[in-house]
């Protein structure tokens, strides 16, 4: 019978200290992944937030930040989803709307809604009377009414055809693709308005132009421009689509969101460039 050496107390000790670093780690990782903030939202209920601070962009728009329960706590909103808001309008009846934060996961302790007030507005009132100090009820996450789940590298380009307060679903998507190291993908975004000042997040868009420059690029519209406007004028047009959007391609998907009226009118510009249904979005 053949002689079977033991192994020496050196190669078992090598043994157990391998496995050990294996448990060790594989237990770290589990301790990590289960120590990663839970979301603060509820689809099912409303829960309310602080207003931190208010600040006023332009005579009808202001930029509201409320806090989270916790400097790392973080609100739980995938990229393309919207929250529902909670308020009461002058009658003091009771309002909801629905909003898309600014903000992503990547923000913690706090997240951020950027919100245009009309005159007439029910949400608008609500939103217009809030001090900072006052709580905001919401709801979320949300999904549009065809959801959109964005997956990093599911298409080569986006272009983006915005309108007003339409640019705030354009802008999550826009910051979750850029701040993230991975995701090659490129956007074009079009962004429609009356007057200069109407242009909502416009130091955060050209603050994405210079950071980004070969990602992503912005090209504004407005309907009533300036003196020595440098951008386009009028309302979007097909060759203004042609420029600044990338070509009809099956890698290629153009998205767009603004009033009713816009979005007709981009439908159809779309369709007369070559756009199939499968190369549109509409939020």
């Amino acid at each position: 019978m053949d002689f079977i050496p033991m192994p020496s107390t050196a190669d078992v000790l090598g043994v157990l200290i391998a496995i050990f670093s294996v448990a060790i780690a594989a237990a770290s990782s589990y301790y990590f992944v289960s120590r990663k903030p839970k979301g603060c939202l509820d689809p099912q209920k409303f829960k309310e937030f602080k207003l931190i601070k208010k600040t006023q962009i332009s005579p009808d728009v202001a930029r509201f930040r409320f806090s989270l329960p916790t400097p790392k706590s973080v609100l739980g909103l995938p990229a393309v989803t919207y929250v529902l808001c909670r308020g009461k309008d002058s009658e003091g009846q009771e309002v909801i709307r629905s909003y898309t934060p600014i903000t992503l996961d990547s923000q913690v302790g706090y997240f951020e809604l950027v919100v245009k007030m009309y005159p007439e507005g029910r949400m608008s009132h609500h939103f217009s009377e809030m001090r900072e100090g006052d709580y905001l009820a919401v709801k979320g996450p949300q999904a549009f009414k065809v959801p959109f789940n964005y997956k990093p590298g599911q298409v080569r380009a986006f272009g983006m055809i915005a309108g007003g307060s339409g640019i705030t679903p354009m802008f999550q998507l826009t910051r979750a693709i850029l701040e993230n190291p991975k995701d090659k993908t490129i956007v074009h975004l079009i962004y429609a308005n009356t007057t200069f000042e109407d242009i909502l997040l416009k130091e955060d868009l050209d603050d994405f132009a210079r950071k980004f420059p070969d990602r992503f690029k912005v090209y504004y519209v407005l309907s009533k421009p300036p003196e020595a406007w440098t951008g386009g004028g009028g309302h979007v047009s097909k060759e203004m689509i042609q420029s600044h959007c990338p070509p009809p391609a099956p890698d290629i998907r153009i998205l767009r969101c603004g009033p009713p009226g816009m979005n007709e009118a981009m439908t159809a510009h779309l369709n007369a460039l070559g756009y199939t249904s499968s190369m549109q979005y509409e939020f």
